[in-house]
C-alpha cells in the first residue's frame, strides 16, 4: 500500500467510528479481516494515522471547518504530524486508492487556518462537556494540558529490582536506547517517536520478569504508598497486577500483599505475572459469591491502596479514542464507585495505617473532591502533606507536584512529563 492509501483507509476507518462509537482497536481489527492484502506495516502504518485523527480531531476540525473524517485526517496531518499544504496535496490526487484531491478551500485552510481564535477545549482537544472541569482543575492552563493530553506517550518499563538494578535493565535492553525516566528512580523510557513501538513483551528482559511495562506515573504513584518490608499492604482493586508487583519488589518480598478486585476476570492475568516477576509475597483473594473474603483483614492493614477505577482522563495519551467515547453518565458511575470503595477501605486500616487512593485521572471530581468528601465522613482519617508524602518515599522532588486543590500529589504530562495521576495517603489517627 501507498502512504496515499494508508491516508484512505484511515478515513474508511474514521467513518465507521464516527458511525458507530466503538473502541479504535476493535474498528482497526475488523479492517484487518475485510483487507486481507494489508501487510503489519500497513496495518500499523493505518493505525498510527488513526489515533492522530483521534489524538487531534477537534483541533484538526476547527482548522478545516468541518467535522467529516476526511476533514479531521488532512488537519490532523497538519496539526500533529507536522505536513504543510504542499505534502498533504501530494497525497491527495484521486488516483490509485489516494484520496480526493484537495479542493480549493481545503488547500486555503492547511495553508493559512490558525487556532488562536478557538475556544480552549479546541485548541487542547478536549470534549466541550469537560471544559468547565479542565477549567477547573487547570484554571488558564486548561488548553495547554489539553493539548499534551492529546500527545504521543512514551514507551515507559519500569525495572523490576527482585531481579535486577536499573542499570543492568539499561544494558539488558541497550540495542531499544534507553533511558533513564526522569522521576522515577526505577523506571526506563524508549522514545519511539511517530513509528511503530518496539514489540516489548517479545524481548528477553521482559519474559525473564526484569522489566515491567508502567508509565512513570503509575510507578511514582505505587513509590508514593511508601510500601515497606514486613508489612501488611491490602491492593484493594488489584486488577492485572501492575501496582501489586510494584508494591511486592517495594517490600522485597518481605512481609504480606493481599491481591484483591470485585471483578475476578481482572484479577486473571496477576498469576502468571506474579511468576514471572518472582513476587513470592502475594496472596491472591479473589471474590467468591456473597463470602467475605476480606473479613480476616479488618483493621490489620499497614497500608490499604485503591487504585480506583476512574474516567481515565489523564490517560488520554496512551487511549486518545477513550476522551470522544466518555459520556457524562460513565462520569457519574465511576464518582459512585470510588466513594463506595473508600468507604469500604477504610475498614481494612489499623490504627497509625495508611489508605492511599490513586486514579489516573486529572478531574477534581475524582480527586481532591472526593478525598475531601471521605475526609468530611471519616475524622479518624487525615491526609498527608505533599511534602510528607514525597519525604516518606524517599523522593522529596515530587513535593513540587503538590496539589493546589487540596490535599495530594497531581501529575499531568504538560507539569511533569507522565500521564495524569492523583495520589493521596491518608493516615489513621
Amino acid at each position: 500500500m501507498t502512504p496515499a492509501a494508508h491516508v484512505s483507509a484511515a478515513i474508511e476507518i474514521l467513518d465507521d467510528l464516527a458511525r458507530r462509537r466503538r473502541p479504535a482497536a476493535d474498528a482497526l481489527k475488523d479492517w484487518g479481516i475485510a483487507h486481507r492484502f494489508a501487510g503489519s506495516k500497513d496495518r500499523a502504518a493505518i493505525a498510527s494515522l488513526v489515533f492522530d485523527a483521534l489524538r487531534k480531531r477537534a483541533s484538526a476540525a476547527f482548522v478545516m471547518g468541518d467535522d467529516t473524517s476526511r476533514a479531521i485526517m488532512l488537519g490532523a496531518l497538519r496539526e500533529a504530524r507536522g505536513f504543510d499544504a504542499e505534502a498533504i496535496a501530494a497525497l491527495c490526487f484521486g488516483e490509485r486508492h489516494a484520496p480526493a484531491p484537495l479542493s480549493d478551500d481545503e488547500r486555503h485552510r492547511l495553508a493559512t487556518a490558525a487556532l488562536d481564535a478557538a475556544p480552549d477545549h479546541m485548541r487542547g482537544d478536549y470534549p466541550e462537556w469537560l471544559s468547565e472541569r479542565f477549567d477547573a482543575a487547570f484554571g488558564a492552563r486548561a488548553a495547554e494540558e489539553g493539548a499534551a493530553l492529546a500527545a504521543r506517550a512514551p514507551v515507559d518499563l519500569r525495572v523490576n529490582i527482585l531481579k535486577c538494578s536499573r542499570e543492568q535493565a539499561l544494558e539488558k535492553l541497550a540495542h531499544l536506547a534507553p533511558k533513564p525516566t526522569p522521576l522515577s528512580p526505577i523506571g526506563l523510557r524508549i522514545d519511539i517517536g511517530q513509528g511503530r513501538g518496539p514489540a516489548l513483551t517479545a524481548e528477553t528482559a521482559y519474559l525473564k520478569g526484569l522489566v515491567e511495562l508502567q508509565d512513570e506515573a503509575s510507578q511514582l504513584a505505587a513509590l508514593l504508598c511508601a510500601a515497606a518490608p514486613g508489612e501488611q499492604v491490602l491492593d484493594l482493586c488489584a486488577g492485572g497486577g501492575g501496582k501489586t508487583l510494584a508494591l511486592a519488589a517495594q517490600m522485597h518480598n518481605r512481609g504480606q500483599i493481599y491481591a484483591h478486585d470485585s471483578d475476578a476476570r481482572r484479577l486473571a492475568p496477576i498469576h502468571e505475572r506474579l511468576e514471572r516477576a518472582g513476587a513470592r509475597n502475594v496472596q491472591v483473594r479473589a471474590p467468591r459469591g456473597n463470602a467475605d473474603v476480606l473479613a480476616d483483614l479488618d483493621a490489620r492493614c499497614d497500608l490499604v491502596a485503591i487504585d480506583a477505577p476512574c474516567t481515565g482522563t489523564g490517560a488520554w495519551r496512551r487511549h486518545p479514542d477513550a476522551k470522544w467515547r466518555l459520556a457524562p453518565g460513565a462520569l457519574e458511575l465511576r464518582l459512585k464507585e470510588q466513594r463506595q470503595l473508600l468507604a469500604k477501605a477504610a475498614r481494612f486500616v489499623k490504627p497509625g495505617g495508611r489508605l492511599a487512593y490513586v486514579t489516573c485521572s486529572v478531574l477534581r471530581d475524582e480527586n481532591e473532591d472526593q478525598v475531601a468528601a471521605f475526609l468530611d465522613g471519616h475524622p479518624e482519617f487525615a491526609a498527608l502533606s505533599a511534602e510528607e508524602m514525597a519525604e516518606k518515599a524517599g523522593l522529596p522532588d515530587l513535593a513540587r507536584f503538590a496539589s493546589p486543590h487540596g490535599p495530594g500529589i497531581r501529575l499531568s504530562p504538560a507539569s511533569s512529563g507522565t500521564d495524569g495521576f492523583y495520589v493521596c495517603v491518608m493516615v489513621r489517627r
